[in-house]
């Protein structure tokens, strides 16, 4: 989780994560920090160690641990340690381009770089509008590279009856794309 708007997302697919049963390895920024703080009523804790306990009391399981930035003997800092997927959820477009070019100067962005190097998914929940020049750039050289450009634009034909409803909606297509099974909104098509 990064520092753009939009904690509800990240907040939301953890939950659903720990739903399905998943492994979690959880980086956030500092700015992600701070948004939590701002967007939620969490009172989340500073340290990598304190957020494992926090998240797992929260979610109630011990699948997720949080990495600092600066923790570079974390498995998702090698290709050996390599997760099957990531997902950047909110992703700000400084954190876009530090991916786009390769500046693995965080453990985020080194987990982005070795996901990229090592052909595994990695999906940018892009949080910003309007788009400049530059991150359309950058979502089109790291979309070459195989990552998946999903911004967090939620849609309305399934009729939402609130703000869970829209943050379910972008969650929704984030599962999607890490192949988890879900039954947060009616797939299109298909009846209530």
């Amino acid at each position: 989780m990064t520092g753009a708007s939009g904690a509800a997302y990240g907040l939301r697919l953890l939950e659903c994560l720990v739903d399905a049963g998943e492994k979690i390895d959880v980086l956030v920024s500092l700015p992600g920090q701070i948004v939590i703080g701002m967007e939620t009523d969490w009172d989340f804790p500073a340290r990598p160690a304190e957020q494992t306990r926090f998240l797992r009391e929260r979610f109630n399981t011990e699948n997720i641990t949080v990495y600092g930035k600066d923790q570079w003997t974390a498995p998702v800092a090698s290709g050996s340690g390599v997760a099957r997927a990531m997902v950047v959820c909110p992703c700000t477009t400084g954190t876009l381009s530090a991916i786009a070019t390769g500046a693995s100067n965080n453990l985020m962005e080194r987990a982005a770089d070795v996901v990229l190097k090592e052909r595994q998914k990695l999906i940018l929940v892009v949080r910003e509008t309007p788009l400049s020049d530059i991150h359309l750039e950058n979502m089109l050289k790291l979309s070459r590279m195989g990552a998946v450009i999903l911004p967090a634009n939620p849609g309305f034909y399934h009729k939402p009856r609130g703000l869970d409803d829209l943050v379910d909606f972008v969650v929704a297509r984030i599962l999607d794309q890490l192949d988890i099974e879900h039954n947060l909104l009616p797939r299109w098509g298909d009846e209530e």
